[in-house]
């Protein structure tokens, strides 16, 4: 599989960077290059990288198999790329630092802690060096500065008890400082450029809204999910921009973009969760009930279990 006179090393000195190239082959579909690299480099297991893409694990198993299949028959090499080459395979390697990062931050696993910071650490330690190889690439710029926004909050998002805090409970004098002007210097330096932005781009600009002040300005997250969608119309980032409108328009409006939605994320506890708290919200208690039932359900996290439990409980009480 490997090349028996491999090119040189060229200008990734670090061992796990250099995998990432290399594996991240454009010979191979995009979804399977992340897939194969994420199992190889990334160290998570099949039914990991299966939630990461809202598939379950058998089709996710088979997409890998037949990735490796393609290698071994086109005998495709794993061969170190050159300076050249970096560019065209940069987009497969920030797909995989991001989803790394989120399986950390997100921690889906049951038997693992709520936050995997040995994921997020390594996910940023890598992007950095990324960063460094390729300061100009305003995708790895965005990227950087997502992961930095997000991990700034942290400290924050797990209680002494163990339960996940929502990002507007959250005690922001325990966000890192220092991340935070970090990770909004990147964005400021992106919209600086004059160039349209990308989807990590954009995406750190939301989470620069959220950090910036006391409280988001719902608009303008609203504004960037929309142009967002222009990018990446995916059912997670309008997922993601219902609970924005949620909170600019108030919990109806939502909700009607949620239904829409139900068919395509109806195993995404995600999904099931924003929907619990606008239905609770609109005092339609019943359906709420049901909507946390489906959430808790769905996610192995055991901080977001204990959360979602809570809130349940808090309908039967009141």
């Amino acid at each position: 599989m490997y090349d028996s006179d491999p090119e040189p090393v060229g200008a990734i000195d670090d061992d796990r960077l250099r995998l990432l190239f290399i594996c991240c082959h454009p010979a191979l579909a995009m979804e399977a290059r992340v897939a194969l690299t994420l199992r190889m480099v990334g160290g998570l297991d099949v039914p990991e990288i299966a939630r990461a893409f809202l598939v379950q694990d058998t089709t996710m198993g088979a997409r890998i198999t037949r990735a490796k299949a393609k290698i071994a028959a086109a005998g495709i090499p794993y061969r170190m790329p050159t300076a050249d080459d970096l560019p065209r395979r940069v987009t497969g390697v920030l797909a995989v630092l991001y989803l790394i990062f989120n399986e950390g931050y997100l921690a889906s696993s049951p038997d693992a802690e709520p936050v995997r910071a040995e994921l997020t650490g390594e996910a940023i330690r890598l992007t950095r060096l990324l960063h460094g190889l390729l300061p100009d690439d305003g995708e790895t710029t965005g990227l950087l500065g997502l992961m930095l926004l997000t991990d700034a909050r942290r400290p924050a998002r797990v209680s002494s008890s163990g339960e996940l805090v929502p990002l507007g409970e959250q005690d922001r004098r325990r966000w890192d400082a220092a991340l935070i002007a970090e990770g909004q210097a990147l964005v400021r330096e992106r919209l600086a450029s004059g160039v349209a932005p990308g989807r990590y781009q954009l995406l750190a600009a939301v989470n620069a809204v959220h950090t910036d002040g006391d409280a988001p300005d719902w608009a303008q997250v609203v504004a960037l999910y929309d142009q967002l969608r222009r990018l990446d119309d995916s059912p997670i980032v309008q997922l993601n921009r219902a609970v924005a409108v949620a909170e600019r328009d108030g919990p109806g409006a939502g909700l009607a973009i949620l239904d829409a939605l139900e068919p395509a994320l109806s195993g995404y506890h995600s999904f099931h969760a924003a929907r619990a708290d606008l239905l609770r919200r609109s005092g339609r208690l019943s359906a709420a009930r049901s909507a946390y039932d489906a959430a808790m359900q769905l996610t192995g996290n055991t901080a977001e279990v204990a959360f979602l439990s809570r809130r349940r409980e808090e309908l039967d009480a009141g």
